[in-house]
């Protein structure tokens, strides 16, 4: 895990922040400091993230529709 990996280096603190993290229980047992939004466990794209290459210039982060996959 790159928090260990930093860790390695004995810095004062390591502080981790996420802007999304989805609603899953692997999810919520990394420790995050900082969280953005919770989100439902959804595939979204937007705001850089993407599918296929496609859709990572939107400039909202959204649902993906399931007839897109």
């Amino acid at each position: 895990m790159v928090r260990e990996i930093i860790q390695e280096q004995e810095p004062a603190s390591v502080w981790a922040c996420v802007l999304l993290r989805k609603d899953r229980p692997e999810a919520m047992t990394v420790p995050v400091e900082y969280v953005g939004f919770d989100i439902p466990d959804e595939f979204v794209v937007g705001y850089g993230l993407d599918y296929d290459d496609y859709y990572r210039n939107l400039p909202d982060i959204v649902t993906l529709r399931k007839e897109a996959l």
